[in-house]
């Protein structure tokens, strides 16, 4: 299996590790207008730690890739919720705001090399 699977589902099981132990971070960051925000936090963490385990088996990857390749879709509106509201952007600086949603493009581009 090629390394650079292992580090795409090390990156989505972390990912998924925080939104289970650091909840109220990524509460903070979501839209007021999307609902259940502590429920939902808890659903794409568990479901990120899933899709990050399910790229290394070859029977569970295609819907793996798609389950990350739809969570950076509709993980969208956080990122420019972040970029346009000063208090979900973490006072992290603009750029870096603009890199959040930049490397979206580039984690669905790396994901879907693997279908």
């Amino acid at each position: 299996m090629n390394w650079h699977l292992y580090i795409l589902s090390g990156v989505f099981i972390i990912a998924g590790v925080f939104h289970l132990i650091k909840p109220k971070a990524f509460i903070r960051i979501m839209p007021l207008y999307i609902p259940y925000h502590k429920q939902l936090v808890y659903l794409s963490g568990i479901a990120e730690i899933m899709a990050g385990i399910g790229i290394l088996f070859v029977q569970t990857r295609f819907f793996s890739i798609w389950a990350i390749i739809g969570m950076l879709v509709v993980f969208f509106p956080v990122h420019i919720h972040m970029l346009i509201n000063k208090k979900a952007s973490l006072n992290l600086p603009k750029s870096v705001l603009i890199f959040r949603i930049l490397l979206q493009f580039g984690l669905i581009y790396w994901a879907q090399l693997y279908f």
